[in-house]
């Protein structure tokens, strides 16, 4: 057996704890199976509760998107504790306990910049502007990791639709909360606070961008971005700005905060690209959170379809 000294591992390399522990509940599942069937338990229910640790309010009237993935969905107990969420801790197991008394409401959003409609609005207000929907689909993170989760939402281009941008708007740039009294991360020189995100004008009006409030028919958890966050599959997972209090329309690329804290790793698309590397580990493979090997990535996250056409003529090494 090779062991490594931890200055030798990378980032990419470390398997999930969550990971570690479900092989080991998977082996002791194994064990167990012949004393399920004795007692008349399947295997599965010993091995994974059917029902997810944490549970929100649930939100009606959700439709079935065509834009789903037909992928095995990732375990919501999974997906509620390991979080990246820097704005509550830079540790993936923290922000499920530290996010706990996140206050919500009231939430307002702003609505600025090039835009004929600019306005403030209740995040309630904004989520009964369409019917939800969900969508299943792929998550991908920059570290190496993935997740398939049912999200809920509409197209964020229903709400670009409705504030009427104009013809100056270019990028659609967004703002989360800064509050370091309820975001302890924010008191740590991380990143440059608050945290900023953006998309071009016509990958905001994608089909498959995202206005998300939901995920696994309930409420966004805190931990999770609530109460309004974006989805962005084919990208990875930083360009997907959660707990958002403002959505500029602005004619200039706006400098996002991780291509601010460290440009040569983290550019502004960050589109999921298996034969860019980041410079401290591959991008070629990814591991599902809650499995134990890794799969290929997939260019642009498996979406080329519905995306690739947006980039042509791009030199995606340069412009990552």
């Amino acid at each position: 057996m090779l062991i490594k000294k931890a200055d030798d591992i990378r980032s990419s390399e470390i398997t999930p704890k969550n990971v570690y522990l479900n092989r080991r509940k998977f082996l002791e599942g194994a064990a167990l199976a012949g004393a399920a069937a004795a007692i008349g338990l399947g295997a599965r229910e010993i091995v994974t509760p059917s029902r997810g640790v944490f549970a929100g309010n649930k939100i009606g009237g959700i439709k079935k998107s065509s834009l789903s993935t037909t992928e095995t969905i990732t375990p919501e107990k999974d997906v509620t504790h390991y979080n990246n969420y820097y704005e509550f801790s830079t540790e993936k197991d923290e922000p499920a306990t530290l996010a706990k008394n996140f206050k919500t409401r009231p939430w307002k959003v702003k609505i600025e910049g090039q835009v004929d409609k600019k306005q403030e609005l209740d995040v309630d207000t904004i989520i009964k502007m369409a019917s939800p929907e969900e969508r299943i689909y792929r998550h991908r993170c920059v570290e190496g990791w993935s997740i398939v989760v049912p999200w809920v939402g509409f197209s964020l281009s229903e709400l670009i639709k409705r504030v009427n941008p104009t013809s100056k708007a270019k990028f659609v740039e967004f703002t989360t909360l800064m509050d370091m009294t309820q975001m302890p991360g924010q008191r740590r020189p991380v990143l440059q606070w608050p945290y900023v995100e953006g998309l071009r004008m016509d990958e905001a009006m994608n089909p498959l961008t995202l206005l998300c409030f939901g995920m696994y028919g309930e409420e966004l958890p805190n931990q999770d971005g609530a109460p309004l966050r974006i989805v962005v599959p084919w990208k990875y997972g930083f360009k997907s700005a959660k707990a958002i209090v403002r959505i500029r329309f602005v004619e200039k690329m706006p400098l996002n905060s991780w291509n601010l804290s460290a440009p040569q790793e983290y550019g502004f698309y960050a589109n999921v690209n298996p034969n860019v590397d980041h410079p401290r580990w591959s991008q070629a493979k990814e591991r599902r959170l809650g499995e134990f090997f890794k799969r290929p990535t997939l260019m642009f996250n498996g979406y080329g379809d519905q995306v690739a056409s947006l980039y042509s003529g791009m030199d995606l090494r340069k412009e990552f």
